[in-house]
């Protein structure tokens, strides 16, 4: 807390990546009112590295139920959850994939080893390790998983989304801005996996959301994200230009 107000103390403006750090930042008086506030599309995302990909298909050409979440290997990003909703809706829909990228963390609120061991062991996920380029596991997958519990605002949603992949998010900070409940993805409350099964569950009893969504995810992207559009509003912002 104190740190924080240090170090803003003599800004003469503070960048945010979403209005719900700006404003706790503000209830708490580490932001003083007189102090110009900015709120950008989080880092952006190179539309040209991360360009639309063709969802997997099954041996009967339908749209692979294949779920991906690539983060730390945290506990708040939701890894038990995601998890916990893997094992239930493969018992539902053998042909269901749960894709999971990450390395292990040092971190007092880190997976253990051997917990991924076992998970890795029953069959629940199918494990990347850490990755240099994401774009592999992302076109291996038709939904993007993030059941995190706060985030600034995840790259790995933004990348997802601009390969032309629906999200299903948490509603919280960080998580909530680029999904459009309904439209793009799902948003579902933190810590709740019944409400996670159920939005993983509308993708596999109705297939034409893959697509739909996802397309509606590119849009999005294009729309909000673009990484050029993101640098040019925060160079304009900074007096750069």
């Amino acid at each position: 807390h104190a740190l924080y107000q240090q170090a803003l103390a003599k800004s003469s403006k503070v960048f945010f990546q979403n209005n719900d750090d700006l404003n706790l930042l503000k209830k708490l008086n580490i932001v003083q009112p007189i102090i110009p506030t900015v709120v950008v599309n989080g880092s952006g995302v190179d539309l040209n590295d991360f360009n639309v990909f063709p969802l997997p298909r099954n041996e009967s050409g339908g749209v692979k139920p294949s779920f991906l979440l690539i983060a730390r290997l945290l506990k708040d990003k939701g890894i038990v959850e995601y998890v916990e909703a893997s094992k239930q809706i493969k018992r539902e829909y053998s042909d269901a994939e749960f894709h999971l990228v990450g390395s292990i963390d040092e971190n007092p609120a880190a997976i253990e080893q051997a917990q991924l061991d076992q998970w890795i062991a029953d069959g629940d996920i199918i494990y990347w390790g850490q990755l240099k380029d994401v774009r592999p596991a992302i076109a291996s997958s038709s939904v993007y998983v993030l059941p995190s519990y706060r985030e600034g605002t995840s790259r790995s949603v933004l990348e997802a989304m601009s390969m032309g992949r629906a999200i299903i998010t948490t509603d919280a900070p960080g998580c909530r801005e680029p999904v459009t409940n309904g439209i793009n993805g799902y948003l579902v409350p933190v810590q709740a996996v019944n409400e996670l099964i159920d939005a993983m569950r509308q993708f596999i009893e109705h297939p034409n959301l893959y697509e739909q969504m996802g397309l509606a995810s590119r849009g999005i992207a294009v729309d909000k994200y673009d990484v050029r559009k993101v640098n040019a509003h925060m160079i304009a912002e900074m007096g750069l230009e």
